[in-house]
């Protein structure tokens, strides 16, 4: 077993539910341990989120879950991570503090130059940020603004 925390897309409810993932590979379903956050910048992709680490920037929001080894293929096949391959994302470990523990992690950021050009997700949480930009979006398409 293995700790990981995700940030954006992975999220419960979000496209790439890691829950989901879990189910439609046959893997053991992940145990949510708890929300945590990380240092960092949080960027907007489009369609997805990039974490750059940064131990002077504020919180980025996440979940901790607890997953059976066999699930890190999937999330590395989701994320675009293979061995030596160059992809947008890296498998990285950090530490995180959930209920006040400190739980090791494997997580998947971005470097700073993919970042570069971004608009930046101050609030440093995709979840929220999403649903107002989606809102935004929706809310000038049916009344034209």
């Amino acid at each position: 077993m293995r700790h990981v925390f995700i940030y954006g897309t992975l999220r419960a409810g979000e496209i790439n539910d890691i829950g989901v993932a879990a189910a439609r590979h046959g893997v053991k379903a992940p145990k949510l341990i708890g929300r945590a956050a990380a240092s960092g910048r949080l960027y907007d992709f489009g369609e997805y989120p990039g974490l750059v680490p940064d131990d002077l920037a504020g919180p980025v929001r996440g979940d901790v879950y607890e997953i059976d080894d066999a699930l890190v293929p999937v999330l590395d096949e989701i994320e675009g991570v293979a061995p030596g391959a160059d992809s947008l994302f890296k498998s990285r470990e950090l530490v995180v503090a959930v209920a006040g523990h400190p739980v090791r992690c494997f997580f998947y950021p971005v470097d700073n130059a993919s970042a570069l050009g971004r608009p930046r997700i101050e609030a440093g949480d995709w979840v929220s940020y999403r649903l107002a930009r989606d809102l935004v979006v929706e809310t000038s398409l049916k009344y034209g603004s």
